[in-house]
């Protein structure tokens, strides 16, 4: 069966992924319309679901329905939040749809449908994209606006997409809140009436909010109910706007960018907004959050199909006294703990002896590494391990001589403060000098050291977000802004095949589908206590997969909050992830170090499931009960279950753990014990984690299915 089908009799358009369907018209207006996003359907029944009579009636008070159209423009009879927002040069504004043909192109298990239209009046064209595979039920959707006459249009928003859901008896909205180190805290909350308004206006994605939605009824849980989910791939600014209307129904729209910034067209130019995804899934939050997985893992990351390495970063056991003496030396001690990969973190450039001074100023401190950075390079490649190195392209320190040279390369206002957060100020990426800057060096210092692997950090938002000299420069800014970033991005990894990058902005405030599709990993938090971590990353798992999340395993008492807990409890939860060590390996004990490598070993024997295994969120993060994250190969021949409890309380219950995605009517032995489990009782039955007594408990439990 073809992913795209079309019915002339009905006008609807049919989008079919392996389980959903997704449906949509051409009204009588000219404007697209939505039809269905749920359930397979054929062709017919999407026809005459369109062809059906609207559940309410409209009122002549109330002009054309708040949600239901593709894209929603400002023109007419409407009056919800707009997706397209034109104003023209001789003041006019508003869009009026008038088709002007389609395209469908399918290559294998992938399809895509363009929509093409006009203003009935300006020569303004609007393209509509829709992209489906056979492999996933997402869709991912974009929008394409030319300016074809000879004069220039704005656009006030020009988002990427919008979406309709079904009348609900409810609706509830699942997304995630939080500020730096205490990022990804996942809220779902009753759908308040009117708009609500998710958003960034930093220039980065943000610790504060994340551009992906779930909604559903109110009823979902973990494993039951109807869930649609939608993640906007962009590292920029950005905004999602979520409406319930008075007549009962809800949609949302999303796209780069923030009030009081606009999209210039000068005349022939074009703009493409960045992919809005889509799914919708009948089986709950964690078939919608491993949907996402799946997706990412196929879709997005470069690399996917590799183990992401253990890896050690010296910034909590250095700080900026970095030298090549002290980094051979815990180098030496990363690599009896099995680590794969060695990061030296900030302070290894320039005059970086603190936040103070240097960013910007890219080459080795004379001082700490006389002879450059081969020889500390040779002698981790000669323990068995890859090198990384921090990075921080896309600042400044005011003291450096970078901006010394080209203060006038920085995010600025003519005549106004530059002002600083991190004693830094931000490069202005949108400008082609500064990336192809960025790109030299970066590509130089990769080549001429043979280095394996970049965290690449960002470490402030945006301020003065102006470019002076350029007509509408600050609106030009944050898109451009975040083309250069991947281009230089793009082409590095051109340059340098082999080379893995992490995305970091003070920890995970830049995390998002643009971004992943560029690096391999993000870090999810710089908030590296185990206790916190816990809802840090049920929160970064709700879209995004294990194989990219950054989590380490550092010192107590945790530098943060002050707080200690056990070696094992430590690793345990950062096992959840892509397991990294970041604590003083000359201060850890010599049991701390041998109980570090046997945990490490342990990661190593069963991180393929981390990293490439189903996901099921058995107990969420609790302060005084059990909670265990599963991980499942896909196909089922073992699984990992993870188990922690923060606080022990004597004669508490202990109920048990019912495991998910196992082959029906096998058994299981415990890699470690010996024992054997039916799958039928390990999954109605359920298994008591064994728990040590006491506060701060962990343990694992790695179950391998017998023949």
């Amino acid at each position: 069966m073809s992913p795209i089908s079309f019915a002339p009799d009905t006008g609807v358009w049919l989008l079919s992924t392996p389980r959903t369907s997704y449906a949509l018209r051409v009204d009588e207006t000219g404007a697209p319309c939505h039809v269905a996003w749920g359930p397979r359907l054929t062709l017919e029944e999407a026809g005459r679901l369109a062809a059906a009579p609207p559940a309410v009636a409209a009122s002549s008070f109330e002009g054309r329905p708040g949600v239901g159209e593709e894209l929603p423009v400002d023109g007419g009879t409407r009056y919800g939040p707009p997706s397209l927002q034109a104003r023209f040069e001789d003041g006019s504004r508003a869009f009026e749809w008038q088709p002007a043909g389609h395209d469908v192109r399918e290559d294998g298990g992938e399809g895509e449908l363009t929509l093409s239209f006009r203003d009935r009046r300006y020569p303004l064209r609007v393209e509509l994209h829709y992209r489906v595979r056979d492999d996933t039920d997402v869709i991912e959707r974009w929008t394409v606006v030319r300016n074809l006459g000879d004069q220039p249009v704005t656009l006030l928003r020009a988002d990427s997409a919008a979406w309709t859901l079904p009348p609900l008896r409810d609706y509830r909205l699942g997304h995630v809140t939080g500020q730096w180190s205490a990022e990804s805290r996942l809220h779902r909350d009753r759908l308040a009436h009117g708009e609500t308004v998710l958003t960034s206006r930093r220039g980065i994605t943000s610790h504060h909010a994340n551009p992906w939605v779930m909604l559903d009824s109110g009823e979902a849980t973990e494993d039951h109910g109807r869930v649609w989910s939608a993640a906007l791939a962009w590292s920029g600014s950005w905004r999602v706007t979520v409406q319930r209307t008075p007549d009962g129904r809800a949609g949302f729209t999303g796209g780069l960018g923030q009030d009081g910034t606009t999209v210039p067209l000068a005349p022939g130019e074009e703009f493409t907004a960045p992919p809005f995804a889509g799914l919708c899934t009948d089986g709950g939050f964690g078939a919608a959050s491993r949907a996402w997985h799946a997706y990412v893992l196929a879709h997005v990351l470069p690399h996917a199909r590799e183990d992401a390495p253990v890896l050690y970063n010296s910034w909590e056991a250095t700080g900026f006294d970095v030298d090549e003496v002290g980094q051979k030396a815990l180098a030496e001690r990363a690599a009896a703990l099995g680590v794969e990969l060695y990061v030296v973190d900030d302070g290894w450039f320039g005059a970086r002896r603190s936040d103070h001074a240097g960013l910007g100023d890219w080459t080795p401190a004379a001082d700490r590494f006389p002879d450059g950075l081969a020889p500390l390079v040779r002698a981790v490649h000669g323990l068995g391990m890859r090198f990384g190195l921090w990075v921080e392209p896309e600042m400044v320190n005011p003291d450096s001589d970078l901006y010394r040279r080209h203060p006038d390369w920085v995010l600025h206002f003519a005549g106004r403060t530059r002002s600083e957060l991190r004693n830094q100020l931000v490069l202005n990426f949108a400008r082609d000098e500064v990336a192809d800057w960025a790109y030299a060096w970066l590509t130089r210092l990769v080549g001429d050291h043979g280095i394996d692997f970049l965290k690449w950090d960002m470490n402030r938002a945006f301020s003065e977000a102006g470019w002076p000299g350029r007509q509408d420069g600050t609106d030009r800014l944050g898109p451009q802004y975040v083309r250069n970033l991947y281009g230089v991005l793009d082409r590095l990894r051109a340059d340098h095949p082999a080379l893995r990058i992490e995305s970091c902005s003070g920890g995970g405030g830049r995390v998002d589908l643009g971004i992943l599709a560029r690096t391999d990993q993000a870090w999810a938090s710089d908030n590296t206590d185990a206790a916190d971590r816990m809802w840090i990353q049920h929160g970064y798992g709700q879209v995004y997969p294990a194989r990219t999340m950054g989590a380490w395993v550092t010192d107590v008492p945790n530098q943060l909050t002050g707080r200690t807990v056990p070696l094992r409890f430590r690793f345990h939860v950062a096992m959840a992830g892509a397991l990294g060590i970041g604590g003083d390996l000359t201060r850890w004990s010599e049991e701390e170090l041998r109980d570090g490598a046997d945990l490490v070993a342990e990661y190593k024997r069963v991180r393929h499931l981390v990293q490439h295994g189903r996901l099921d969120r058995l107990a969420p993060p609790a302060e005084d009960a059990v909670s265990a994250v599963q991980y499942t190969a896909q196909d089922a021949s073992e699984t990992l279950l993870l188990a922690y409890r923060r606080v022990g309380r004597h004669g508490s219950p202990r109920p048990p753990v019912l495991l998910r995605g196992l082959t029906p009517s096998a058994r299981y032995r415990d890699a470690s014990t010996g024992a054997v489990y039916d799958s039928t009782v390990l999954a109605e039955y359920g298994l008591v984690p064994d728990l040590p007594p006491g506060d701060w408990s962990s343990t694992t439990t790695h179950l391998i299915r017998e023949a």
